[in-house]
């Protein structure tokens, strides 16, 4: 089973329509809350579009170059289930998604991520044989089924099996004190390995839902808390 259907199922099967991560983004004004179900479909379609018009097999290296940000978490999660290895490298990598700015990549193919607060495409075209992830993903299906099962041995994340993964984010969870419902007020970055883990895997793993603040204000932090009713904070 892959590392994504071991986080989304629980949570899937116990209340999809439930919030499960609230974006905010200070530098860009803006607000946006995904439901389990949400994610699944954005994951979904994610894995889709990369097994049907970008040739990702399992085992495949896919390197994501974001932010913490609820489009990034739709790649992860979209990579993941259909069995790619998330690196950060992309010299070896099938397929490499970077932000609007980033500078180009050495992957077979790269997906450039508009990563605009109501997940519109790219405003103008990408360069020449890049793909507007938002635009393109759009159309693929909702639903995801792997060809074949994705081993617990296989690796996920950098060196990390799926297995490992799991193993790590459910412990984190208790370290870091997460439980299931609590409302979690992150400003972690997701650098690979250990924030995203944190950040994102860790409140997944937990039933938690994340706030994540990214580009924080620090004068807004309080008024976050008392808006979302957080009960833990991870700041970076």
């Amino acid at each position: 089973m892959s590392l994504t259907e071991h986080l989304l199922r629980p949570l899937l099967s116990s209340s999809a329509a439930r919030p499960v991560i609230t974006h905010y983004d200070d530098a860009a004004g803006s607000r946006v809350e995904l439901s389990v179900a949400t994610l699944a479909n954005w994951a979904a379609k994610t894995a889709n579009w990369l097994v049907e018009e970008l040739d990702v097999e399992q085992g495949d290296e896919v390197a994501v170059r974001l932010p913490a940000h609820w489009q990034t978490a739709g790649v992860l999660l979209g990579a993941w289930w259909c069995g790619a290895r998330v690196t950060v490298e992309d010299t070896a990598a099938a397929v490499a998604f970077v932000g609007p700015a980033a500078a180009p990549s050495a992957a077979r193919e790269t997906a450039v991520v508009a990563l605009d607060p109501l997940g519109r495409g790219l405003a103008e075209p990408p360069a020449e044989g890049a793909h507007d992830y938002l635009t393109e993903s759009r159309l693929a299906g909702d639903e995801f089924s792997p060809l074949l099962p994705v081993p617990g041995d296989a690796p996920a994340l950098l060196d990390s099996t799926v297995d490992e993964l799991i193993a790590e984010a459910r412990s984190r969870a208790g370290k870091l004190g997460i439980g299931n419902g609590d409302r979690v007020l992150s400003t972690i970055d997701w650098q690979l390995p250990g924030g995203v883990v944190d950040g994102l895997l860790a409140p997944l793993a937990a039933g938690a839902h994340l706030v994540q603040v990214t580009g924080a204000d620090p004068a807004k932090l309080a008024d976050r808390r008392s808006t979302e009713r957080t009960t833990i904070d991870l700041l970076g």
